[in-house]
């Protein structure tokens, strides 16, 4: 699944963050291995072999990315690390290694496989905003399950080969959008950032402080109502049934789905 996706142009559609990025690798410069100096690129997580060096190994990627998922659902992302997942499966940290060239690597495991969870199976009607809103509601119902994706330091293209089944679906969504290769990508983008986003605000909610809101809220109708802001006490002005994410998520959804479709 894209994680952490934003809209943008070529292989900048995940809209890399290069601060957060660096961040991260300082952070873990212990546990990751260091680059390659030939000159080429080092292969992905998906292109190396489980267990490359010595004796068959004794668990599988998708065991290290159960385990890690695990670490993360109790503690967070801040929680997962190749010492701790090493402890979960019963083995010593550099024997990780043999699955794994880093924490980048662990992430990318991870990332893929919240992706396998979003149902593919379901037939596309032909309608595009339609087969898009319901992907992206099954996306969000991914997120809120695993919430830490949106963690995830933002990279182009960090994809795995279930991520890539799900951008294969979405493109199929729009074959009938006419549409440049960019623009639906760009789509692609903006649907999962929502699904992040709304899945978070879902989740915030659940452990709101209401009295807290009702008092925010409050100030702020009172600041617009005192006369130096006639666009904002126009906007709250209009009565309506407080809606919570949930509620909101598919028709704006369908609106930002809508606006970056139709041709400029």
């Amino acid at each position: 699944m894209p994680v952490g996706a934003q809209p943008g142009g070529d292989e900048q559609w995940f809209a890399p963050s290069f601060r957060q990025a660096s961040v991260e690798r300082e952070a873990h410069r212990s546990v990751l291995r260091p680059a390659s100096r030939s000159g080429k690129a080092d292969p992905t997580v998906w292109e190396r072999p489980d267990g490359r060096r010595g004796p068959a190994p004794s668990h599988s990627r998708a065991e290290l990315a159960a385990a890690a998922m695990e670490l993360a659902g109790r503690g967070g992302l801040a929680a997962v690390s190749t010492r701790r997942i090493a402890q979960q499966l019963g083995v010593s940290q550099s024997a990780l290694y043999r699955y794994v060239s880093g924490r980048d690597d662990v992430l990318d495991l991870m990332a893929d496989a919240a992706a396998g969870e979003i149902d593919l199976g379901v037939p596309l009607t032909g309608v595009a905003i339609d087969d898009l809103t319901a992907l992206g509601i099954r996306a969000k119902d991914v997120y809120v399950k695993y919430p830490w994706p949106a963690d995830i330091p933002v990279e182009p293209l960090r994809v795995g080969p279930r991520g890539i089944d799900y951008l294969e679906y979405a493109l199929r969504a729009m074959a009938a959008v006419d549409a440049p290769g960019q623009v639906k990508l760009q789509t692609v983008a903006v649907l999962t950032a929502l699904a992040q986003q709304f899945a978070r605000a879902e989740l915030d909610e659940r452990t709101a402080n209401e009295s807290r809101r009702l008092a925010q809220m409050a100030y702020v109708r009172e600041v617009a109502g005192a006369g130096r802001h006639p666009y904002l006490a126009d906007a709250l002005a209009t009565p309506d049934r407080a809606a919570g994410p949930g509620e909101l998520f598919e028709p704006l959804l369908r609106r930002a789905l809508t606006g970056v479709l139709t041709p400029a």
